[in-house]
């Protein structure tokens, strides 16, 4: 079994940054890729970045040159830095791992999600 712990959501005003945490813990062999996605009410959830086992990374048009997403694969953590927030970043962000148990099985985990507000 494999558990992931959100941390770091909040109220922030607008250009603040902002990092949030995803940390797993459990029956881990090693984790493939780290994605953090982002649904705002009323809107369909969509993947905001996306970092590699080997370090490459996606981001998705919005956050392009805002945030930065990295890993601590010692730590088993994902990490969204997010910088010069805008009003529309506001939303309930969830951190999604593909691990590899120790059993061999492979399979997506998703965190439980942490809001982030954006407001003056």
């Amino acid at each position: 079994q494999v558990q992931l712990v959100e941390s770091g959501g909040g109220l922030v005003q607008p250009g603040e940054s902002l990092r949030l945490s995803c940390a797993a813990s459990g029956s881990i062999f090693s984790i493939n890729a780290m994605r953090w996605y982002r649904q705002a009410p009323g809107k369909e959830r969509e993947l905001v970045a996306r970092i590699a086992s080997g370090g490459s990374t996606y981001y998705g048009d919005s956050v392009k040159g805002r945030f930065t997403i990295s890993r601590d694969n010692a730590l088993n953590t994902v990490y969204l830095q997010m910088n010069s927030r805008k009003f529309e970043d506001t939303a309930v962000y969830y951190c999604n791992l593909n691990v590899v148990s120790i059993y061999g099985a492979r399979r997506d985990y998703w965190g439980r999600g942490t809001q982030v507000t954006v407001s003056a």
